[in-house]
């Protein structure tokens, strides 16, 4: 039986980023099974922070002025960034599938770990400055929660989160 690295990505993954989450089960029979949440709701003081942080002041005024995002365009967008991390999976040879899930994505992992279909769990986001600090980001969530080993990176580098 195959097992499952279920890798659950803030946003699109790159093939370096692939490469990466690959270089963990070199040599393994696994399946990937990739899950993208649909960004459907806003914090704009966390978001403000989170780009202030790593130095992204646009960003971080526009955070503060935002509105809350559009249901439609954050599923579309979520699932324009599950199609390009599914491709890179399978360009790189993988058997692989993916889903969008719901802005919280633990609940629909908890459903996939308690059916047994997941080996374990590697994270992929930016790094965020409030959430990593004070653990309260998917990664440090799921380790709380879950008995498989879970290992959290950011999108872009190869340093863990």
């Amino acid at each position: 039986m195959t097992d499952t690295i279920l890798v659950l990505a803030e946003a699109a993954l790159s093939d370096a980023d692939v490469e990466h989450v690959l270089s963990l089960h070199d040599g393994d029979d696994v399946h990937y099974r990739v899950l993208v949440p649909a960004d459907t709701e806003h914090d704009a003081v966390l978001a403000f922070v989170d780009y202030l942080s790593l130095g992204y002041l646009r960003q971080a005024w526009d955070a503060v002025r935002g509105k809350s995002p559009d249901r439609l365009k954050a599923k579309s967008t979520a699932g324009e960034q599950l199609a390009t991390s599914v491709e890179a999976f399978a360009s790189a040879g993988c058997d692989v599938r993916g889903e969008v899930v719901d802005d919280d994505p633990l609940p629909q992992v908890a459903e996939i770990v308690a059916d047994g279909g997941a080996r374990e769990i590697v994270v992929l986001t930016y790094p965020h400055a409030v959430e990593d600090t004070f653990h309260t980001d998917w990664a440090s969530k799921a380790r709380e929660t879950f008995q498989v080993p879970v290992l959290h990176l950011y999108l872009g580098t190869s340093e863990l989160g």
